[in-house]
């Protein structure tokens, strides 16, 4: 796969599992090298100037290593010296770090004796601290409240005005909420790459509809007719692969339109009364990216869900 990102860009990266997410970090944060192809961070190849690259770089991951029995401005400091931030100045940037990601009220803290979400900002500022034009955040809201999600979000906006973020998390809410880009990766292959409002657009509408079951065999005819109607580009139950589900005489059918229809409600509708079909339930569901993300998903062969499930978790 191929891309590239731009200063100023808050990009999400998703997929599955196994998906080949965490390869491409590691290549980009100059753990691994690539087999093939290279890989360019501010410019500079993480091959050939791999200590350069990575003074460009400030990486977040899920888990973050810490020295437990550090305290937190001490590790700050540490981490300040590894980067080989020049003595005279280190001390503002551990402060600006620290008040950054609201840690100073346990500088003085040990490390060990912190919450999740406290580890989770220490990681947050470590990555900081030398200022870096690129920034790779791994679940950065892992662990945090509500208040501090938000706080998150800010601080993330305001950074990337002048650098180059990528964000790996599985609440898909978040990164619509967050990235200008989203790019989803299964297989190890770039399956989708654009802004959540071109994804989305690409995705069809969903219509969930419930009937009167009736005589014996009208589930297939009820079927058929949804599938005959203009702009439906597939017909299923809730649970794909299985019949249409059964709740006490009534059954349930997923309808899901091409990209770019009109509103289905009307023509569904008209055609039940038409055939003497009985409605319960008729609504409609815009596209979202969870559902685009799913649909990329079954078709890489990646999963096989209902719908309107939640995406498996990425881990990353």
């Amino acid at each position: 796969m191929s891309f590239e990102l731009q200063p100023g860009q808050i990009a999400g990266l998703l997929g599955p599992n196994g998906a080949g997410k965490t390869t491409t970090i590691r290549m980009i944060a100059g753990y691994l090298l690539p087999d093939a192809g290279k890989v360019l961070v501010a410019g500079y190849d993480t091959a050939s100037h791999p200590v350069i690259a990575r003074q460009s770089l400030g990486y977040l991951p899920e888990h973050t290593p810490l020295y437990t029995e550090m305290r937190v401005g001490e590790y700050l400091s540490y981490r300040a010296k590894l980067y080989r931030v020049p003595s005279d100045v280190r001390k503002r940037a551990v402060d600006w770090a620290a008040t950054r990601c609201w840690l100073g009220d346990v500088l003085k803290r040990r490390i060990g004796t912190l919450s999740k979400g406290y580890r989770q900002r220490v990681g947050l500022a470590a990555a900081l601290l030398h200022n870096p034009k690129v920034l790779i955040l791994d679940e950065p809201t892992n662990g945090l409240d509500p208040t501090q999600i938000r706080e998150t979000r800010q601080l993330i906006r305001e950074l990337a005005t002048d650098r180059t973020m990528l964000i790996c998390s599985h609440i898909l809410p978040e990164v619509e909420r967050l990235c200008q880009r989203v790019l989803i990766i299964a297989g190890g292959q770039l399956r989708a790459d654009g802004s959540p409002a071109e994804l989305t657009r690409s995705g069809g509408s969903r219509y969930f509809v419930q009937a009167r079951e009736g005589r014996a065999g009208e589930a297939e005819h009820i079927t058929k007719l949804w599938a005959s109607l203009p702009f439906v580009a597939e017909v299923t139950s809730r649970q794909a692969g299985d019949k249409p589900t059964q709740s006490v005489g009534w059954l349930e059918w997923t309808i899901l339109a091409r990209a770019g229809s009109p509103d289905l409600r009307e023509q569904i509708a008209s055609a039940a009364s038409q055939q003497g079909v009985l409605l319960r339930e008729l609504r409609a569901q815009a596209p979202t990216l969870e559902g685009v993300f799913m649909d990329i998903m079954d078709k890489a062969g990646e999963v096989t869900t209902d719908p309107e499930a939640a995406p498996k978790g990425t881990e990353a």
